[in-house]
């Protein structure tokens, strides 16, 4: 196990130590899990496929409820909404 420490500046943003990044490419995305006080930290393409689609679903999804709590969707009609759908 390595263990290393990092600061998290005022963006949120952290650096992981050099000698724990060296299987990383730039630009690698990375999971996030927070359990209570502890980060998981674990590469996107490590996970097997049907739990990589699950987890960007599940990113998608809450990233719309949060639009939604800010009021960033609109109602309308279900006529509207269908006419809509078969523009697509």
């Amino acid at each position: 196990m390595l263990i290393g420490i990092s600061r998290m500046d005022s963006r949120g943003r952290i650096v992981i130590p050099a000698s724990m990044r060296s299987d990383l490419v730039e630009g690698a995305q990375l999971l996030v899990i927070r359990e209570g006080d502890r980060f998981i930290l674990k590469p996107i393409d490590d996970l097997e496929p049907a739990e990589r689609v699950d987890i960007l679903f599940a990113e998608k999804t809450e990233r719309a409820f949060l639009a939604h709590e800010k009021g960033g969707f609109s109602g309308k009609k279900d006529t509207d909404f269908i006419e809509d759908l078969a523009s697509w």
